[in-house]
């Protein structure tokens, strides 16, 4: 018998690059849950002293920062500040219990409830049918859904990425596009319809052609061009209409939004029950000062090794040693997994407000369009470790307004910005044609299509509706 030896590589996910994406991934406050069932662990210990989570200074009790940290090194007025800041001015205490005092301190909004987001939400529904391997394709699939719940990646990536084949990510997708709200993880608000469609199908009768007129008609379905689409499709007036209806009144090409209940994003809908997991500040509140970007650790002291647990180890024999050093490589875990997710957050915000610093300032008509990707490429890390860290967290910007950090990422936030500043200052409504030349006077190139979505987007009806909405109005 022969014994033959072959060489091969394959991916290997270690316990530290696992626990420290899902560290990275985690608000605010499903971190404090976390650092909370962390510390059943008895090797791992939360002091009263007080350190720097950068520097670990000791912190004197009348320092909210670290004096040196949250500091400025020249005092520019275009120099950024970037600090831990072990705040727990936003969560409960650690028993769970609120004192009087806390109640009256802490703002109303901080007892709603936080909403849940698009990807983990569909994440929760697709994850116990899938096995281990494909719950990891799952998570990274729906983490590169865009605000309309469509998909913003390409297969063969993922496929590259996970080195499975690529026919095993699209068997991922398809469970995906099934949950709720169905068609997300589609790559176009077509196919979404399409899926949306054959799930109806299988409980209730659908009209004739109606899944023709998805696929070859959809432009002049949208302008209600029945009569051309008769002809087109070469099938009666009644059928185009009766598909038309059908199709209005159940399928929903933008599935993220059927999901939230309205055309809006999450973000505006819930603004008043979001907790920062950043704030954006100016220094002493000098509106001329540099900024200062403070990234929230919920901790009251500093998190350690304990070190009777550690002198026990030493002492102890047979099983008794083994768990004990099972549970020290525990705790040395989190905390090494802990100043990783820190140091990784330190990074990507100091360079994102370096690159959104007029948009923090002055608002959305002055969002860059940047992407995850290209932070990732100059930042030297995977895209993969941007899509966790920008997942789930909040900012809170100079002006007290708290946004989703995934929106520092929205590519047509200034456009859409722009858009409702023109319609609302038109004097007549202007035509989305019309809507498109303003748009390119100001220096934004998109189609009249683009402007006819961005203005869906937003609530805002078609020129014909505004013009007899404003024609009702008139006494």
């Amino acid at each position: 018998m022969y014994q033959i030896q072959q060489t091969s590589t394959r991916t290997i996910i270690t316990a530290h690059l696992t626990q420290t994406m899902s560290l990275l991934h985690q608000s605010v406050e499903e971190l404090w849950q976390k650092i909370q069932a962390e510390l059943a662990n008895p090797a791992l210990e939360l002091t009263e002293e007080r350190r720097c989570p950068m520097c670990q200074r000791l912190l004197r009790p009348n320092e909210s920062a670290c004096p040196i940290c949250s500091k400025p090194r020249e005092n520019h007025p275009d120099e950024i500040v970037v600090f831990i800041s072990s705040r727990d001015d936003f969560l409960p205490s650690f028993s769970g219990e609120r004192t009087d005092e806390e109640n009256n301190d802490l703002p109303e909004e901080r007892f709603f409830s936080e909403p849940l987001s698009l990807p983990n939400y569909v994440l929760r529904q697709v994850i116990f049918d899938l096995s281990h391997e494909d719950q990891l394709i799952a998570a990274h699939l729906v983490m590169h859904l865009d605000e309309d719940g469509l998909l913003s990646v390409d297969l063969e990536e993922v496929a590259n990425y996970f080195h499975v084949p690529i026919s095993r990510v699209e068997r991922v997708r398809r469970a995906i596009q099934r949950v709720d709200p169905i068609g997300v993880g589609s790559f176009t608000p077509q196919e979404a319809m399409l899926v949306q469609l054959e799930v109806l199908g299988e409980n209730q009768a659908v009209p004739e052609a109606v899944a023709q007129l998805i696929q070859d008609g959809l432009d002049e379905l949208g302008k209600r061009h029945y009569a051309e689409l008769a002809r087109k499709l070469h099938l009666p007036l009644s059928v185009v209409k009766e598909a038309a209806r059908f199709i209005s009144e159940n399928l929903n090409p933008y599935p993220a939004r059927g999901h939230w209940g309205d055309i809006r994003t999450p973000s505006e809908v819930s603004q008043r029950t979001l907790t920062p997991d950043v704030i954006i500040s100016h220094l002493n509140d000098d509106p001329q000062g540099p900024l200062v970007v403070e990234i929230i650790l919920p901790l009251r002291g500093t998190l350690r090794i304990n070190p009777i647990y550690r002198q026990a180890l030493f002492q102890a024999e047979g099983e008794t040693r083994e768990e004990l050093r099972n549970d020290l490589e525990r705790a040395s875990l989190f905390i090494k997994c802990l100043q990783q997710r820190n140091h990784t957050l330190l990074r990507l915000m100091r360079r994102v407000v370096e690159l959104q610093r007029d948009y923090i300032l002055r608002g959305e008509r002055y969002l860059r369009p940047i992407t995850r990707n290209q932070i990732a490429r100059e930042l030297g890390l995977h895209e993969s470790t941007i899509s966790r860290a920008v997942a789930q967290k909040n900012v809170q910007l100079p002006n007290k307004r708290i946004v989703p950090l995934a929106s520092f990422f929205d590519r047509n936030s200034n456009v859409r910005s722009a858009l409702r500043e023109i319609i609302a200052s038109e004097s007549s409504p202007l035509s989305d044609a019309e809507l498109a030349e303003r748009l390119r006077q100001q220096g934004f190139k998109v189609a009249r299509r683009t402007v006819a979505k961005y203005r869906m987007m937003e609530g805002i009806l078609p020129a014909h509706l505004r013009r007899s909405s404003l024609r009702s109005s008139t006494p």
